[in-house]
């Protein structure tokens, strides 16, 4: 059964890997390869923001999560469904400005500063690089322990998995296999829900099986309030400030089409959210002596379903891991190519240069998150730490710079670098995250709250909106022409 599970996974790639190429053989430009042409409708920003929002932390990892604290594995949904609201809501009009990368749209907040663009790049190319790790090591993981494969070979057959189609096809590769995608993992974690309630009795039994303290709301009494707080905004600012969901901002056809995909992605995550908190706790029923709850997904898939059924719903669990994966990677790769081209060369790359440079930047990319995969999971660690303390103060520039006038590059700055230090301190300080669980919560009040104080204190900014964006369209004018 190994290796026929290993068989359908590898077929099934073959065929994301043929269809990427496939809906992506048009593409000419260097804005069809990054950015879709800015032209997605509302179907395919629809596609690709579920299945890019239902990742390896907020479909297996919150099995897991739930099969060890009950109904807490529904924050991940919740903070996540609350996020992609916001977003829509608050952000979704910047689509009008034609930006290719959130370190542009910050920079546009504060003048088009170019320390702030910079900084906000390399802080996002590498936090994208340990996502990309965390993707690789997830399904990797997950795929050694369902085909008997070793933990190398399964690293690389993630990675290539996704990297191919990238490569080949860009942007508009990516978000229709995420649609494909998103379908598949929609109907596998359904059906996986669906057959877990019955066998295990229903939703009374699955709760009653729980140890008291998981029993309450959002098993509250069981993780503390002050860490399931903490994990819920820690996945509201992830979505919100995610480069990959700016990403589809950008590249829709429209505001009103952005907003509605995005609306429905929402409604529809937060349906999702009580799935996996299902699959979980009913694994707790029916084995509550599982060695490693990260494994107790598969183990649901393989202990209630044939085969046939088991494969669907593994595949949709991995496709969450590759989906996230793809779609970071086409992020990273436009930062890359927008921002830190420009910082090392002094100019923007030509027009027939965008699509060799963008391929050549994804198997840079994706090959040192692999390498970082391969060589030990600390590192990746120490880089998801990273990550954290880089959304508390992109969370701050992002909603003071778009709410806030007289918000300047000062401000950015002290939230970037006030986010970084205080994260790094609740991190290394024991006691502190013990209680905090991680360091969101307050790393962004003391980022939020001394960047108004430096804002205050410091020149307004002398570039007003319209020059600003004068700046940044004259950059990306550079990009059109030879």
């Amino acid at each position: 059964m190994k290796w026929q599970l290993l068989m359908a996974f590898l077929g099934y790639l073959i065929f994301m890997i043929w269809f990427g190429w496939w809906v992506s053989r048009n593409s000419k430009t260097g804005d069809d390869f990054l950015l879709g042409g800015r032209n997605l409708p509302f179907f395919l920003t629809l596609g690709t923001t579920v299945a890019t929002m239902v990742g390896t932390g907020s479909s297996m990892g919150a099995v897991g999560f739930a099969y060890s604290n009950g109904w807490a594995g529904m924050i991940y949904g919740l903070g996540g469904a609350c996020g992609i609201l916001l977003l829509a809501k608050l952000f979704a009009p910047v689509r009008k400005h034609e930006f290719m990368t959130m370190s542009e749209e910050v920079s546009f907040y504060v003048g088009a500063n170019p320390l702030v663009k910079n900084t906000i790049a390399i802080f996002i190319f590498v936090a994208s690089i340990g996502w990309l790790g965390a993707h690789i090591l997830g399904g990797g993981m997950y795929l050694a322990w369902l085909t008997g494969l070793s933990p190398l070979s399964a690293k690389l057959c993630i990675a290539l998995g996704f990297s191919i189609y990238v490569v080949i096809g860009g942007y508009v590769a990516v978000v229709w296999t995420d649609s494909i995608q998103a379908l598949v993992l929609f109907i596998g974690f359904f059906l996986m829900a669906g057959v877990a309630l019955y066998q295990a009795d229903g939703l009374g039994a699955i709760n009653e099986a729980q140890p008291l303290l998981n029993q309450s709301f959002l098993s509250l009494d069981k993780i503390g309030v002050v860490h399931g707080v903490s994990l819920f905004f820690a996945v509201l600012i992830g979505v919100l400030v995610a480069p990959s969901f700016r990403q589809r901002i950008y590249s829709g056809k429209h505001v009103k089409s952005i907003r509605q995909s995005f609306y429905l992605s929402g409604g529809l995550y937060l349906l999702f959210a009580i799935v996996p908190a299902i699959i979980g706790m009913a694994a707790y029923k029916l084995n509550p002596s599982l060695e490693n709850s990260a494994f107790s997904f598969p183990y649901m898939a393989f202990e209630l379903l044939p085969f046939g059924l088991a494969a669907l719903v593994i595949i949709a669990g991995l496709s969450a891991t590759i989906s996230s994966a793809s779609s970071d990677a086409i992020a990273a790769v436009s930062v890359l190519i927008r921002d830190i081209y420009m910082l090392v060369f002094k100019r923007m790359p030509h027009a027939s240069e965008v699509i060799m440079l963008s391929r050549i930047g994804l198997v840079l990319t994706i090959g040192t998150a692999l390498l970082l995969a391969l060589l030990t999971n600390d590192v990746i660690g120490y880089i998801t730490n990273m990550i954290a303390t880089l959304m508390s103060g992109l969370c701050v520039c992002v909603l003071l710079g778009h709410f806030w006038s007289r918000f300047n590059w000062q401000g950015a700055m002290t939230a970037l670098f006030v986010s970084f230090l205080v994260s790094m301190a609740v991190i290394l300080t024991p006691s502190w995250q013990a209680y905090w669980s991680n360091p969101i919560i307050p790393a962004t009040t003391a980022s939020m709250l001394l960047s108004i104080f430096v804002t205050l204190i410091t020149p307004k900014q002398t570039c007003d909106s319209e020059q600003a964006l004068a700046i940044l369209n004259a950059q990306r004018e550079a990009m059109h022409h030879d």
